[in-house]
């Protein structure tokens, strides 16, 4: 406790300290900058209320860290509070309307939203994990490193965890969320470890341990998760079909069951950039079956399958930190001799307690083009397709000791071409599935007539577009350049903004 108390006061006291800046008058930015250089902290702030261009007047020659924030903010509704080395700039959220005041109040949903960058490049980090430390709740950023969320009253005591491979998690008050969209800056963790400690380790057996310790760390028992799923089929960089939706999972034990997992959609919408004279349709085979088959944990992957280890060349090359503690990377790839198209990429490994945080994986380029027209709709009888690339991404979130599934992508690229066409069309498909709640308690399977249809084309079984029918439910935030497409077409995705 002592120790505790002592670095919160020494955190504390950086607001405190004195600085001096030149001159005397100075931009926002500038500002930042020159305390950043001075004390060693960096700063987090919503761009909505403080102003980066803005010039002010310098009060004086010496002043506090948080006599510079005065001036910076210009708003003495902003809050100033340290975290780490991170000085976090913030308007508290409101509190709800007293419960004397209302009869029957509804409850009050909050959302947060930012983006999340590297420290040092300001570059985004897609794909990070977003989580409310003591609960179930939590979403991935997109290709563009934005991210929302939406929350209710009880997770504002609660703490925002972000971690992405690599980096030093950053864990931020939600009280200092709601309302403000926050660049948040992730520093890089680096772990010196002697190369001859990474050669002593062997990979078969860092990975026979993982298989054994499945039941222990995924669970025995059921767990009904909440998520959002997408998939998009784009032909030259414009989207021609894109689906979303917000699904539960009735997801079976990892261990002693034979039942399989389930899909129900909740809420369901598309979009189709078709036209009449379009002879060629391309749509994604069973995205939503895809998704379940990337819990390589439920089903195990080939690459971990003890059975298929001739197969492949295993290789330990890095300890790297996620989710706040150490991970065995173990890289794998087909061996010489086999020709058939396997998968090859990167394992990463909980050294704790073996369990697979990340597995990030691709068809063998070399032979991908035997995967043929599987993942896609039959094409027209003319036309031949030829596939370029296909790659996927299963991630894991620990929550009050259990792993639990947290994003699974899939991005597979084609060429198609007409036998009587001169030039080939390129396509660009994804499906992607965000987990953004669990619950354990009093989960039931799934009604048969309330099942999803996960072995069908999705966006056929979908029958319109609905404006604004996201409520409540979480959804991912589209990339830029797919909402600038889809504007192109007159037509608008879930609520969100900054």
């Amino acid at each position: 406790m002592l120790v505790l108390s002592l670095q919160s006061l020494a955190q504390e006291s950086v607001l405190d300290s004195q600085v001096k800046l030149a001159g005397t008058s100075t931009r926002v930015s500038r500002a930042l900058s020159e305390v950043s250089r001075l004390t060693g902290y960096l700063f987090t702030y919503d761009s909505q209320i403080i102003d980066a261009e803005r010039t002010f007047v310098i009060p004086g020659e010496d002043m506090t860290v948080r006599e510079i924030l005065d001036s910076v903010s210009g708003d003495p509704a902003v809050r100033y509070s340290v975290i780490g080395r991170h000085i976090i700039l913030y308007r508290e959220a409101l509190s709800p309307p007293s419960a004397d005041t209302l009869p029957e109040p509804l409850p009050v949903i909050y959302s947060i939203s930012g983006k999340i960058t590297d420290a040092e490049t300001s570059e985004p980090l897609h794909y990070a994990t977003i989580g409310i430390s003591n609960r179930g709740r939590g979403t991935v950023t997109n290709f563009n490193g934005d991210f929302i969320l939406r929350i209710s009253e009880e997770c504002l005591a609660d703490t925002l965890s972000v971690s992405y491979v690599g980096y030093i998690n950053r864990r931020i008050p939600v009280r200092s969320l709601p309302g403000n969209y926050m660049t948040i800056s992730m520093d890089r963790d680096f772990i010196p470890i002697p190369e001859i400690i990474i050669r002593a380790q062997d990979p078969l057996l860092i990975i026979r341990k993982t298989v054994s310790s499945v039941a222990s760390n995924y669970g025995t028992t059921p767990a009904l998760l909440t998520g959002f799923y997408r998939e998009g089929v784009y032909r030259k960089k414009e989207p021609q079909i894109y689906s979303e939706a917000v699904v539960q999972i009735y997801k079976s034990p990892y261990a002693r069951s034979l039942q399989n997992d389930q899909i129900k959609v909740l809420r369901s919408r598309k979009i189709e950039n078709l036209e009449v004279k379009d002879t060629l349709a391309v749509r994604l085979k069973a995205g939503l079956s895809a998704t379940l088959s990337l819990d390589g944990m439920r089903h195990l992957f080939d690459f971990l399958d003890p059975e298929s280890f001739n197969s492949y060349q295993y290789h330990l090359t890095d300890i790297v930190t996620i989710d706040d503690q150490s991970a065995f990377v173990i890289s794998f790839k087909q061996k010489d001799w086999i020709t058939e198209p396997l998968m090859q990429g990167d394992i990463y490994i909980s050294v704790d307690d073996f369990s697979v945080i990340l597995a990030e994986f691709e068809v063998n380029p070399l032979y991908v083009d035997q995967t043929g027209e599987s993942f896609i709709s039959r094409l027209p009888r003319d036309y031949s397709m030829k596939p370029e690339y296909v790659r996927y991404r299963a991630r894991y979130r620990n929550a009050d000791g259990r792993y639990y599934l947290a994003h699974v992508r899939g991005d597979l690229g084609f060429l198609a071409r007409g036998k009587k066409k001169l030039f080939s069309s390129r396509f660009n498909i994804f499906f992607e599935l965000a987990i953004t709640d669990y619950r354990t308690d009093n989960v039931v399977r799934f009604d048969h007539e309330e099942l999803a249809p996960v072995y069908s084309i999705f966006s056929q079984t979908i029958y319109g577009y609905d404006a604004g029918f996201w409520k409540d439910f979480d959804f991912l935030k589209p990339e830029e350049d797919l909402v600038e497409a889809l504007e192109r077409l007159n037509v608008r995705l879930g609520e969100f903004g900054r």
